[in-house]
């Protein structure tokens, strides 16, 4: 049996717990050992304040001979964010061409919700993951002084707006066929009437697809007030990422989403983490959520070719969480590896 190599970035924090935790239940899924091999790099932000750099010079060369990425988290003081940031995982994406950046949120057993009535939560956000606002082009200019001119430009292209919009019409189709498009085309006046007519464009090619746009603040407001309605929702860089965060807190808390940072094509490997920070306040108690990594673990063995374990590793997630085993987010007192033993202990039930 061929294997597929799956590259390991724990990365800062709680990144390694959660991903060990994540890896952990990934061997125990149908016989999931034989078919993926892990290889680990210590990359990171303690990296960085070693050796200068977030990963091996390398890094990216290395990273391309393996079928997908498995990352904790990253960050960790005193290293900035924005540098840690685009010296990590925003080369990663843009060197793999991962321009779809996939969240899905539900809503499920054994977790409540912050609303009252969340009703039947299960909305998947499509996030641009490559280009728009997280451009890196701009500059500043006479620092220090009252002249300081600061500018940064968001970049949409038509290939990158087109190409996201498809897959989100694509992923609403093969759903409820609902997709609500974030614009902010009363505000900005270039960039997102350019996507909004993009959204249209391709929309006349799915006539199946019930879709509209929403200004992204009203949007917000509606998947606190309504989260039932939504079914797929597509956004830039910025809008999508921001609208995750919500999605994921309506879900009951940050650190059960997952997130696929896609290359649809496969031409380059993909990446699979959870979407919560490093956490440095907890990390090394033992007390992470590995939820989040362990859904994105369940997201990669879709990816690679075995949709039916990935399947029952979310299963057996849900099942844990529903009689009770629970992290301190989650308002339970279970600690990082009892969470990861019930989950294994799940997966090796014949009824899972």
């Amino acid at each position: 049996m061929e294997q597929s190599r799956i590259a390991v970035i724990g990365g800062d924090g709680i990144g390694p717990e959660v991903v060990e935790a994540g890896i952990r239940v990934l061997e125990a899924a149908n016989d999931a050992a034989e078919r993926l091999s892990f290889t680990r790099f210590a990359w990171g932000c303690e990296y960085y304040l070693e050796h200068g750099r977030m990963m091996a010079e390398n890094g990216l060369d290395t990273l391309a001979g393996f079928d997908a990425t498995y990352l904790g988290a990253v960050g960790w003081p005193p290293v900035p964010h924005y540098l840690s940031l685009w010296n990590l995982l925003l080369p990663i994406r843009r060197t793999f061409d991962q321009y779809v950046n996939l969240r899905p949120a539900r809503l499920l057993r054994g977790v409540e919700s912050p609303l009252a009535n969340p009703g039947n939560l299960d909305v998947t956000l499509v996030r641009e993951n490559t280009e728009g606002e997280y451009s890196d082009s701009g500059g500043r200019m006479f620092g220090g002084t009252p002249h300081e001119v600061v500018i940064q430009e968001s970049v949409f292209t038509r290939r990158g707006v087109e190409r996201i919009v498809r897959y989100a019409y694509e992923e609403a189709k093969g759903r409820r066929g609902l997709l609500v498009g974030a614009t902010k085309s009363n505000g900005i006046s270039i960039t997102m009437p350019f996507f909004d007519e993009v959204f249209r464009e391709v929309g006349e090619e799915y006539p199946e697809v019930e879709a509209s746009l929403m200004h992204a603040d009203a949007l917000a407001a509606r998947l606190v007030l309504d989260p039932e309605r939504f079914d797929v929702v597509v956004g830039s860089n910025l809008l999508g990422d921001i609208l995750s965060e919500v999605t994921a807190a309506i879900c009951g808390a940050i650190g059960i989403a997952p997130s696929a940072n896609l290359n649809p094509e496969r031409v380059h490997p993909s990446l699979f983490e959870p979407i919560h920070g490093s956490a440095p306040d907890i990390a090394g108690e033992g007390v992470a959520n590995p939820a989040g990594a362990i859904w994105a673990g369940a997201m990669l063995l879709e990816h690679v070719g075995y949709p039916e374990a990935g399947a029952r590793v979310l299963a057996a997630l849900e099942e844990t969480l529903a009689h009770g085993i629970k992290t301190q987010d989650l308002g339970g007192s279970a600690t990082t590896e009892e969470v990861t033993d019930a989950v294994i202990e799940r997966l090796r039930s014949p009824t899972v």
